[in-house]
């Protein structure tokens, strides 16, 4: 398949890798230069957004936030400038579901189809091939692109209509930062108490509390390995989407909100790059206690 990959960065670059070594064709931009290894491999690079969309049959988008999706897709040399009938567009950003429902009305437009598809597994998912990639839009694109998401990931859902894929992506991204925040409550309280939080850790693997945070994100916490999969920053962003959209529900989510000001709290220390296990440096701060000091 002839595809077009927008944004090449932590999450984006594995991903393209992947579709490269599967045999398609690779068409790729990003705003900064396109890495060596996937030249290397094939992947064609193009001045703009619209040359790939000229040249693809299905363009996949991967940036940070939701004002870049719209300029990569509606900029003056974006995607949709190069769209013609019968290709499709695939976001798999962490974006608002409310403004990627009109994003695909406006692909729709222009006869082309539209799939929200973010995924969850971080910086480990992405190079192992093995996200969780949960997509909103028609099933027949869904059909149609599916080829590609095999190689990517492992757990790939059609949940319904544009937007739910980014609606799950919000759920997900909350699940996520509360189970980040019991984690790190658990072994900063074995820590003070006295007992080795790594061999708590070992133990609590074995039981009900085991969880794929405990193993990754725990590990990480007792190690102090608080370098990016995943950043604070894009995380606050996420719990943003989730905090807004529950206002705009009349929900109230007072643990999620309490998540976001553990970030905002990291963010003030400098560590809005931080991995987001560094959420447990917040309550390190109010403990006055590091997780393994003695």
């Amino acid at each position: 398949m002839k595809v077009g990959f927008i944004g090449l960065g932590i999450m984006g670059t594995p991903m393209a890798g992947h579709l490269l070594d599967a045999g398609h064709t690779l068409y790729v931009h990003d705003i900064k230069p396109v890495p060596a290894d996937l030249t290397a491999k094939g992947a064609i690079p193009c001045p703009s957004g619209q040359e790939v969309a000229a040249a693809a049959e299905v363009v996949i988008t991967m940036v940070p936030d939701t004002p870049h999706v719209g300029a990569a897709l509606f900029g003056e040399t974006g995607v949709a400038a190069g769209l013609s009938a019968g290709k499709v567009v695939v976001d798999m950003s962490s974006i608002s579901p409310i403004e990627t429902k009109e994003y695909a009305k406006r692909i729709n437009a222009l006869g082309c189809d539209y799939l929200d598809a973010p995924v969850s597994g971080g910086e480990v998912g992405a190079k192992a091939a093995s996200l969780t990639i949960m997509v909103g839009g028609p099933e027949a694109a869904f059909e149609r692109v599916k080829p590609l998401f095999d190689r990517m990931g492992k757990n790939v859902t059609l949940v319904g209509g544009n937007g739910d894929g980014q609606t799950t992506k919000v759920a997900n991204q909350i699940i996520v930062a509360l189970t980040i925040e019991a984690v790190a409550e658990a072994l900063l309280f074995a820590s003070k108490a006295g007992a080795d939080p790594a061999k708590v850790r070992q133990a609590l693997m074995g039981g009900f509390a085991s969880s794929r945070i405990l193993e990754v994100h725990g590990e990480r916490m007792i190690n102090r390995n608080f370098n990016p999969g995943f950043r604070i920053e894009l995380h606050q962003k996420d719990l943003n989407l989730a905090l807004s959209g529950a206002k705009a529900l009349n929900l109230s989510l007072p643990h999620t909100a309490s998540c976001q000001q553990l970030f905002n709290a990291c963010a003030a220390q400098g560590g809005a790059a931080w991995d987001h296990s560094g959420m447990l440096r917040a309550l390190e701060l109010l403990a006055g206690h590091e997780v393994g000091a003695k």
